[in-house]
């Protein structure tokens, strides 16, 4: 089933090494920046509240730029030096002793970052086939999600908030891990390049920029229904869940824990089940099923918090099956909407489609805990669910009506014939 699910070029398939490695890195660090920042560097909660959200702002804030360079200049030219700024801030993380200071690396850390995802995406779409490349990007969120899990695990193992060295090396190595990445990128010389069309008689076809991705009609539906979908999921996990699992369904920090490993269990079991099943089907249909889940998991969370007051493992159990399903959903959601994003774009254009794709993340992610908070206070969460449940289902009937707007290649169900990547393109 891997060799079926693996990229035809070789150059996709180091790349895709690369993913896992960078990923164990940012495992090491991921679950422990607040603790950091509140318990061992001594900043307030609001303060490093504070951080955290700046880093949002400044990613979300670079991004476009970030499309526009992979556009002008090659991925390959942006995402090595922001690779190299991140694998800096992340060091430098380990050195902040002040909230100025804390500030300033995040704003390295952000502007590395801010175009990373989108310029990777823009070369594996580039090194891959319209009937390979979902299997691909659900490949690569697995790796991604195997390689969060190894570092959560090994670092969970090393932290102790009474030393500080322990963060420390922690940061560096992560910093490191940006760099493996890097260095298969560097040593792929064809790869990354700048994707130019030519119309005939040899001249570039005419680009375009932002205005011209938006007057996609197709897409601008793809971005709405995944600013819903993100808002009311991925965008929720970190403040509403946490917080409806913990003051509402009264489960301990623990059970959290073990609900995020399940998240991650689920989507490294079932990722590659998944892409075979949805392998020739209707991606807007997935995407609808999608928004039905994770519904479905949040009525789950709800179901927690009503029998929490008399059976407490009940409860424990619903917190953990709400983060496995989610994870299943994720597992329908990780291929199909960076395959639809590629389906839709042109090679003028695909770092800013691919930047606008990742845009949405950011943006719900603004949106998203800002909302949780009044919405849990409300009727003791049952508001929170509501909304949420309800957010996801709207977002299923916005991918639906999309299935309308595509031909059956863009939406998935024409059987194309495997095409070699044209050599032209990769080493221009």
């Amino acid at each position: 089933m891997l060799r079926r699910t693996l990229p035809r070029r070789p150059e996709a398939r180091r790349l895709l090494i690369g993913t896992l490695l960078s990923a164990i890195g940012r495992g090491l660090t991921l679950p422990f920046l607040f603790i950091y920042l509140t318990d061992v560097r001594g900043l307030t909660d609001t303060r490093a509240g504070l951080v955290i959200g700046w880093y949002g702002v400044v990613t979300l804030a670079l991004s476009p730029l970030g499309g526009t360079l992979i556009d002008r200049f090659g991925a390959r030219r942006v995402v090595v030096p922001c690779l190299l700024i991140e694998a800096v801030g992340t060091g430098s993380l380990a050195l902040v002793n002040s909230t100025g200071s804390a500030l300033l690396v995040m704003t390295v850390v952000a502007t590395g970052s801010s175009a990373i995802w989108s310029g990777f995406n823009t070369i594996l779409a580039s090194l891959t086939d319209d009937d390979e490349r979902q299997r691909v990007f659900g490949l690569n969120f697995a790796l991604l999600n195997l390689g969060i899990g190894v570092g959560g695990m090994t670092s969970g193992a090393i932290v102790d908030t009474a030393r500080l060295i322990t963060f420390q090396a922690l940061y560096l190595l992560d910093a490191v891990s940006y760099l493996m990445p890097a260095l298969i990128l560097l040593s792929l010389s064809g790869v990354g390049h700048r994707l130019v069309n030519r119309a005939a008689g040899g001249a570039a076809a005419p680009s375009g920029g932002y205005l011209t991705v938006l007057r996609d009609r197709p897409f601008r539906r793809l971005v709405i229904f995944g600013l819903v979908l993100t808002t009311c999921g991925y965008a929720q996990v970190e403040v509403g869940f946490t917080a409806f699992a913990v003051r509402v369904a009264e489960v301990s920090p623990r059970v959290v824990a073990w609900a995020l490993a399940a998240n991650t269990v689920m989507i490294v079991l079932a990722q590659l089940l998944v892409i075979r099943r949805i392998e020739g089907r209707s991606r807007t249909g997935a995407l609808a099923l999608v928004g039905a889940v994770f519904a479905t998991a949040w009525l789950v969370l709800g179901v927690g918090g009503v029998v929490s007051t008399g059976n407490a493992l009940l409860a424990a159990l619903c917190v953990v099956a709400c983060s496995a399903i989610f994870g299943f959903g994720e597992t329908m959601l990780s291929p199909v909407m960076p395959a639809l994003t590629n389906a839709l774009a042109s090679d003028e254009l695909r770092g800013r489609y691919n930047a606008m794709s990742s845009m949405i993340f950011g943006i719900s992610g603004v949106i998203g805990p800002v909302t949780a908070g009044p919405l849990m206070g409300a009727a003791n969460g049952v508001v929170w669910v509501a909304v949420v449940v309800g957010g996801c289902l709207v977002a299923s009937v916005i991918a639906l009506s999309l299935g309308r707007l595509l031909t059956a290649g863009q939406d998935g169900r024409a059987t194309t014939t495997p095409t070699t990547s044209d050599p032209a393109l990769a080493s221009a």
